[in-house]
């Protein structure tokens, strides 16, 4: 080896160097500012085939300015949320005490597999999954839990334990040919057809529930689907209920359906589904469970201290959950990847368990805190726990209060404004999350005229297909027309989860996940949708 080429090359790349990396790191977060003054980026022109045709690895070494020259028209391109106008889906910026969290944490590079591999880091996660269990599960006394790479991954988690459990040796046989089945609310978030699949039960045993106006699954019907499939001899490996839809943050009710999962079990003699929350959105609520709506501290809107109380009320049934999802990066404001799956007992994880044998590459573990004995990830990164105790830490309750409290009061000012509007129609008023789904009609039409014919069965199907084609051509006008630096941007969803007579409902959608969005860019909104309707 030419040590003359050698050492440099590795003081370069191996050795820190706090002047370089700090200063590069300056440039980006300079760039980061400048955005910020900026409205919400459309998308710049993307050139796939020359990407593919030129990835441009360099021959010689060089140093970490051309790393940075590599990267930065990409991450120049990339939209940051920062913009208050943005309110299309349930992703915000990400808050910058999560920042100094995955700082820490990319500098030291962790494996989240065993303590030889994590050493502290590995400390840490068992820190951030308790405290976020005692949020959600309020004085648990044995969870436990895992950071992983999504909500969909969270999900498959409790999808197993569910198999496990109903199945035993499924791990080992697979599924010996019997039919395992998963119920989960028609306005459940699609991924669960995904576990469905790769699991091996196949997307048709995967059995979706209406749900009612609310968003929520409808009980009755569960029962009645409940009841058949232990008649035909199927085994049901899970129930996922939804905390907080995507859409329009329709809650399920989780203890009721710990109840019908319990007296069903028990009269066929067969061991109760996995009953899974995927919180995945909704989960922040539960920093509110404190929030005294009488004393009100935080001086929060008079109209929004009731939907407060809901949603308090709506917690209380993640006590009865098996396990649950949660996304930091959402809710949280944190950095991707930052989801939970988290058990509400520890024993559960049993059924994920693997023997030290069968994990050769790491004699060392410990099956009383080493995750390599049960994840499905053998390599997973540390940036959830150094997010999420960062986050919580920095923040603080009250600051996560005044985060969750003003998200509120803001999608109840745009629910009662619209309700203002004849021709416009909110789809989840009675809803205590972050989003507000909703009809835009042309001038002159009853939106809750129409919507009320909808529900009873009274609207033709003609007439069903020009107003939800209505629905769709205003939202569109709007996008042609709107000034990007000052209208907010909306998304458009075909189905909020609610289906009357089995309508697909499409409707506009504002998610309120941004903290500096305000009052004012709720008011030019609604001028906007004035001026075109």
């Amino acid at each position: 080896m030419d040590r003359d080429r050698y050492d440099p090359f590795v003081k370069t790349f191996f050795e820190c160097d706090p002047t370089v990396v700090t200063g590069i790191f300056s440039e980006l977060l300079a760039a980061m500012r400048a955005e910020e003054s900026l409205p919400p980026g459309s998308y710049m022109s993307q050139n796939y085939d020359t990407a593919q045709a030129n990835p441009e690895i360099h021959v010689l070494p060089g140093n970490l300015k051309d790393a940075r020259d590599s990267i930065f028209p990409y991450f120049w391109g990339t939209d940051g949320w920062s913009s208050p106008l943005h309110l299309e889906n349930v992703r915000g910026p990400a808050n910058y005490a999560s920042l100094v969290g995955a700082l820490a944490c990319l500098l030291k590079n962790p494996n989240l597999c065993t303590d030889s591999y994590s050493q502290r880091s590995n400390e840490l996660e068992v820190k951030a999954i308790t405290a976020l269990a005692n949020l959600v599960f309020y004085h648990t006394i044995d969870p436990w839990g895992i950071f992983t790479i999504g909500g969909t991954i969270s999900n498959m988690y409790a999808g197993k334990i569910g198999i496990e459990k109903v199945l035993p040796g499924a791990m080992r046989k697979g599924l010996q040919g019997q039919i395992v089945a998963g119920i989960v609310s028609e306005a459940a978030h699609y991924c669960a057809a995904t576990i469905a699949g790769w699991l091996g039960l196949g997307t048709e045993n995967l059995h979706e529930i209406p749900t009612d106006r609310t968003l929520s699954m409808r009980l009755d019907l569960f029962e009645e689907k409940l009841e058949s499939l232990y008649e035909q001899g199927v085994r049901v490996a899970f129930v996922i209920a939804t905390f907080g839809t995507t859409d329009a943050f329709g809650i399920d009710d989780i203890a009721s359906i710990r109840r019908i999962i319990d007296e069903k079990a028990a009269k066929y003699d067969v061991p109760a589904p996995q009953l899974h929350a995927d919180a995945a959105v909704g989960w922040g609520n539960c920093f509110l469970n404190e929030y005294n709506t009488h004393e009100n501290p935080l001086k929060l809107n008079a109209n929004v201290l009731p939907v407060i109380e809901r949603a308090k009320a709506a917690c209380q049934g993640l006590h009865h959950a098996d396990s649950v999802t949660l996304d930091f990066h959402k809710t949280g404001r944190g950095h991707y990847p930052s989801s939970a799956f988290i058990v509400n007992r520890k024993d559960d994880l049993k059924y994920l368990a693997r023997s030290k044998d069968e994990t050769p590459y790491f004699p060392e573990a410990d099956s009383r805190r080493d995750p390599a004995l049960f994840t499905l990830e053998t390599s997973r990164p540390g940036l959830g726990p150094y997010t999420v105790m960062a986050s919580l830490n920095g923040i603080g309750l009250m600051g996560w209060q005044m985060l969750m409290g003003r998200a509120l009061e803001l999608a109840q000012y745009l629910k009662n404004k619209l309700a203002q509007l004849d021709y416009c129609k909110v789809l989840n008023a009675d809803t205590c999350g972050a989003s507000v789904v909703w009809w835009v009609l042309p001038k002159g039409r009853n939106a809750s005229e129409i919507f009320s014919r909808l529900e009873d069965g009274t609207l033709t199907a003609d007439e069903t297909t020009r107003y939800f084609a209505e629905v769709t051509r205003l939202f569109y006008k709007r996008e042609r027309s709107m000034d990007p630096a000052r209208d907010a941007r909306l998304s458009m969803t075909t189905s909020v989860g609610y289906r009357p007579h089995g309508h697909n409902l499409p409707a506009w959608k504002a998610v309120f996940f941004n903290p500096k969005t305000d009052e004012a860019i709720i008011d030019q909104l609604i001028a906007s949708i004035e001026e075109m309707s």
